[in-house]
């Protein structure tokens, strides 16, 4: 058996969540020697080539890029099976002619939640027909299946795996709060709620907004006017844009809580590495968010400003609930590892495997 996989969203120099999630997968796969052709449309991340990965590089965007990947897969054995984990347009492009699989991270193109335009017009667009024709659906979460069987109720649940995610940084010990801050990583956008943060953080009390900065980082997204607005005018608040990886390390590491309140997650890997370093987390009581936090976390109402900032109050006030959240982390975070992923996935794909082959 052998796996062609998008990768594109991996090999941008700031990835998102499912840039990070492309790469936290590949990671896996090639530390197993698992063969796997990579599609991109920019060179491969250092070491992936040495590793194993071949390179597909396809020097087009938007459409052209698609239907190239497309053409390419039609003409390759069918002992391949294409992942898609950041598009559904190739399995749209492809219908039942190569057997591929999507990777479902969320459905907010069909929820209430603020979306991008473009991207809703385009899932809203492809999505059904590439779970129509697809070999099998991966989700990254238990509440992303869910929300997609309550969307789509003629589909089996048999035919849809969870497949989790893991950390993007862990620690072997807690962390050791040092900076007296209040950190959150998100794309700035309306959906990972930074304005109600910003607005709950300057409900505190006095004495606590001067010992704590609210320190936000992650790149622009959209309609993301009123959060820099907020971020200017709000005394304490700290925006770091795009931050590395080892900055990631450090912001969490010396981190007295964690904050993202965000509106809706289909997984919340932000959530998975604060808790897996020890960090105190605050977030919400939704979906993807209560199942990969579990009791490891305080959680609030995000669509309440008072809710946030009484949680945030608390935290930064009882040490003892502190330490029971940094201790509680790390043993919620153990159950998702990028091993217990790629078993799934390989799993999945070897029965897909098994069957394409076997058919006349």
């Amino acid at each position: 058996m052998h796996v062609a996989i998008d990768v594109r969203e991996a090999c941008k120099a700031e990835r998102t969540g499912k840039g990070q999630w492309v790469y936290g997968l590949m990671t896996e796969l090639l530390a197993r020697n698992f063969p796997v052709t990579c599609f991109t449309d920019t060179p491969l991340p250092f070491g992936w080539q040495e590793a194993g990965a071949v390179q597909v590089l396809i020097p087009f965007s938007g459409w052209k890029w698609h239907m190239r990947v497309a053409s390419l897969l039609r003409n390759q054995s069918h002992s391949t099976v294409y992942v898609s984990p950041t598009s559904y347009l190739v399995p749209y492009l492809l219908r039942r002619r190569f057997p591929y699989v999507p990777v479902v991270h969320d459905l907010i193109a069909f929820r209430k939640e603020p979306h991008n335009r473009k991207a809703r017009f385009i899932e809203r667009l492809t999505l059904s027909r590439t779970l129509q024709n697809a070999r099998h659906i991966f989700t990254v979460s238990a509440s992303t299946k869910k929300d997609l069987l309550a969307q789509y109720p003629s589909l089996s649940s048999h035919h849809v795996t969870p497949v989790f995610a893991g950390p993007m940084h862990a620690s072997s010990e807690p962390s050791k709060p040092g900076g007296n801050t209040i950190v959150c990583v998100a794309t700035l956008c309306p959906r990972k709620n930074q304005v109600r943060l910003i607005q709950a953080y300057a409900l505190l009390p006095e004495y606590l907004r001067a010992r704590y900065r609210l320190v936000l980082a992650g790149s622009r997204g959209w309609q993301d006017d009123d959060i820099l607005q907020l971020i200017d005018s709000t005394p304490g608040v700290e925006w770091k844009k795009y931050i590395t990886d080892a900055e990631y390390g450090q912001l969490l590491g010396s981190a007295t809580v964690f904050a993202l309140p965000s509106l809706y997650e289909g997984f919340g890997l932000p959530v998975l590495d604060a808790l897996a370093c020890g960090v105190p987390v605050l977030t919400s009581d939704r979906g993807s968010l209560r199942e990969v936090a579990g009791d490891a976390a305080y959680m609030v109402n995000p669509e309440s400003v008072e809710s946030i900032a009484h949680g945030l109050e608390r935290l930064l006030v009882e040490q003892t609930l502190r330490e029971r959240l940094s201790a509680a982390g790390p043993a919620q975070a153990a159950h998702f590892t990028w091993q217990r992923t790629a078993d799934t996935v390989i799993s999945v794909l070897e029965q897909i495997h098994a069957v394409t082959i076997a058919r006349p």
